[in-house]
């Protein structure tokens, strides 16, 4: 019962109150006191740490990276039996007729070779010298580079930056009006960003995340965040159109809220663009969203906070030093969904920050993608079935002169459909009424230009058709692709080339990397898939390039990795790389998954075991895939589990002689006599202390089937009492 005069906050559904005039009482839904409805949000533990892993995929033919042999060529997988005992070996060729074969516990000792493909590594020899000539050789050019880099991080560090304030109820406010879920790590990177931002260093962030992620809305909580400090904002966008958009965003986000908002593009007359820099130097515009032309030498901020910068990669070297000059001590963040080689490497090895968005949002389909020759039936088929269910096609057309004559064609083709022209030497405001008019449904397809590829987000477009799409790099077909699938529907995009057309070696490359990695998440396979095809570079120059190629993308990172490490003092305590040589018939039966590729697969996700949940996951994911798993593979685990365990403890090696088990530890630290007092204790008349160095004990089973299962739980135990 309501007293009369009162109000009653009640939980429940409802689209739209209502009103009874001579009850007196009104039902007022959320809706209609917040603005638009949102779904629930659900409670996310914000995790921290890299999230980056290895993108690469192991296939056979393969060159490869063994930390210790150099590169060889992968050949698949064997098995081998000896002195009674059955494992799975990876073949791995070298030159002449050298042959290695690795445990498939040792998975981590190899990477996939990245550097380009148009020029295949040399195979080096076992046994000799040369693998550790080039190793040292590309390590002495690293440490003169890494000296370079510790001096740019040195400046940073120096500097100091703005440090905002916690968050208020406003941006607890403008948050909570987000109509749809967000995705964990969409939070945990606003989170990393927030916490950056509350700092006094200068943020330097990458955000990335694959299209259609949510980065948008990170950056326009950052935003919030640096006005409501009462700071001003810049978001830098490569393309008119995508500021265009990028600018209505904003304005539909912040509507309720009081910040004004502009944005500077050639969208805008003269007249108003130099209003715009007037107010902006006067501090009344808190936002700026615009193109390069916010880097031009009239446009100044009275109290510049946060620099946002989309698609950094987009830009020219000259647009490039007028950034720089322009973040030198402001916080930054930048937005990518493919970042460059470059870019990309810096993050890995820590020279920026870098936040991901791995996880796609509810109800999105990858994009279904053909890679076929141009054919004026498939195109008209491909037209129709999305017209057909009232959707858009976008048709790119790179190269202006013709463009006319191509939607001749189309219009030929599908005579009922209206068809549009667009392209980036257009006069201003027809463009942008033909972009407004598609937006707004008045065309079914838009004949463009590659002006599209960034950003452009028109969800009832789902079918995009590329014409000569063999003369595009992959991280630009890979954009464009995005632009579609931005919906709960099925999305198309047909990547074509000319009839009877000879395709270049690296053309062919790109096409068959886009048409494989058409699954959520394939940005930075993407990426690195592009260090292949075109090579990676350097971070500072050309210089480097050679030793890259010599020994293979990810060694040279690890090379680097540990340099700077070494120049900062952080050179962690490293935890040895265990070895087990027990007579267990460990590894996956052929008659258990067939395909070798998802053998490998499994093999990598069990070797990356490293706790007791992991062990959990994979039993459920096989039983889940490949029904009840056999005795072998059940082993192959536990031997897993038992590396990881032992890694934890310090144990350098784990062997089989006679009856017994030899736990060799690390050093004398690992081990000393009150541990040896409980284990004694505890496993009576069967455990041997020898204080030689390194230190060992002696560890007699009790039965031969169970040895794994009894090592976890003594290793378990050396574990608990190293800690305590």
């Amino acid at each position: 019962d309501i007293p009369e005069g009162g109000i009653l906050i009640y939980p429940g559904t409802v689209s739209k109150g209502f009103e009874y005039v001579d009850a007196k009482f009104a039902l007022i839904s959320d809706v209609e006191i917040f603005g638009q409805s949102r779904k629930p949000r659900k409670s996310f533990k914000v995790k921290n740490g890299n999230r980056i892993r290895n993108f690469t995929e192991l296939t056979v033919g393969s060159y490869v990276v063994h930390v210790n042999y150099g590169i060889g060529k992968y050949e698949g997988i064997e098995k081998i039996t000896f002195d009674g005992v059955t494992k799975d070996y990876l073949k791995i060729k070298y030159a002449g007729d050298d042959k290695l074969f690795i445990p498939v516990d040792q998975l981590d000792l190899i990477q996939k070779y990245i550097g380009p493909e148009d020029k295949p590594p040399k195979l080096n020899k076992l046994g000799g010298n040369e693998w550790s000539k080039l190793k040292k050789k590309a390590k002495k050019a690293v440490e003169d580079l890494a000296k370079d880099l510790i001096k740019l991080y040195a400046k940073r560090q120096t500097m100091k930056g703005y440090a905002f304030s916690k968050d208020t109820p406003w941006q607890k406010d403008f948050e909570e009006r987000f109509p749809y879920e967000e995705t964990e790590d969409q939070l945990r990177c606003i989170e990393e960003i927030k916490r950056d931002m509350e700092s006094d260093k200068p943020m330097d962030r990458l955000l990335c995340g694959d299209v259609g992620y949510g980065k948008t809305e990170v950056a326009l909580r950052a935003a919030f965040k640096a006005v409501a400090d009462g700071k001003q904002v810049a978001f830098l966008c490569p393309t008119t159109i995508l500021a265009e958009q990028h600018y209505n965003n904003f304005v539909q986000r912040f509507k309720d809220f009081p910040v004004k908002i502009e944005m500077l593009s050639r969208f805008r007359s003269y007249k108003e663009q130099s209003q715009i820099i007037k107010s902006l130097a006067e501090g009344t515009i808190d936002i700026l969203v615009g193109t390069h032309k916010i880097l031009q030498d009239d446009v100044k901020f009275k109290d510049l906070g946060l620099l946002i910068i989309d698609e950094e990669q987009r830009f020219g070297v000259k647009h490039k030093e007028k950034i720089k000059k322009l973040k030198e001590n402001i916080d930054v963040l930048s937005l990518s969904a493919t970042p460059i080689p470059r870019t990309l490497h810096m993050s890995l090895i820590g020279i920026r920050d870098m936040s991901v968005i791995e996880n796609p949002p509810e109800d999105r389909y990858p994009v279904q993608t053909y890679v076929v020759e141009f054919n004026e039936d498939l195109i008209r088929d491909a037209i129709l079935r999305e017209l057909g269910r009232g959707g858009q096609v976008y048709f790119v057309y790179n190269r202006i002169e013709g463009i006319e004559r191509m939607a001749s064609i189309i219009k030929e083709l599908v005579p009922n459909a209206r068809v549009a022209v667009a392209h980036g030497q257009m006069e201003e405001g027809k463009l942008e009424n033909i972009m407004i008019g598609f937006l707004n449904g008045d065309y079914d397809i838009l004949v463009c230009t590659t002006i599209i590829e960034t950003g452009l987000d028109i969800p009832n477009v789902n079918t995009i058709i590329v014409y000569d799409s063999d003369k595009m790099g992959l991280s630009q077909l890979y954009q464009l692709r995005g632009r579609v699938g931005r919906s709960n529907r099925l999305a198309y995009a047909y990547f074509t080339y000319r009839k009877d057309k000879v395709i270049t070696e690296v053309a062919e490359k790109r096409l068959e990397a886009i048409k494989e990695f058409t699954e959520f998440g394939s940005g930075f396979k993407i990426a690195m898939r592009d260090l292949e095809i075109r090579g990676a570079g350097n971070l500072l120059g050309a210089e480097q390039h050679g030793h890259i190629d010599a020994i293979g993308y990810d060694m040279y990172l690890r090379l680097l990795d540990e340099a700077i490490k070494g120049l900062k003092g952080e050179v962690e305590y490293e935890k040895p790389n265990t070895t087990i040589d027990i007579k267990v018939s460990a590894y996956i039966d052929k008659e258990y998954i067939e395909d070798e590729n998802q053998r490998l697969e499994m093999y990598k996700k069990i070797s990356s075991i490293e706790n007791e949940k992991d062990v959990e996951d994979i039993k459920d994911e096989l039983i889940d895939r490949f029904k009840e798993y056999p005795k072998a593979v059940e082993s192959l685990i536990d031997v897993a589990y038992l590396k990881a365990l032992a890694r934890d403890a310090n144990i350098l090696e784990i062997s089989e002689k006679g009856a017994s088990i030899i736990l060799k530890f690390k050093d004398s630290k690992s081990i000393n006599s009150g541990i040896v007092d409980s284990l004694v204790n505890e496993f009576r008349g069967r455990i041997m202390f020898s204080g030689h160095v390194p230190p060992y004990i002696t560890y007699k089973y009790n039965k031969k089937e169970d040895v794994l299962k009894e090592l976890i739980n003594l290793v378990n135990k050396i574990k608990c009492l190293q800690i305590n």
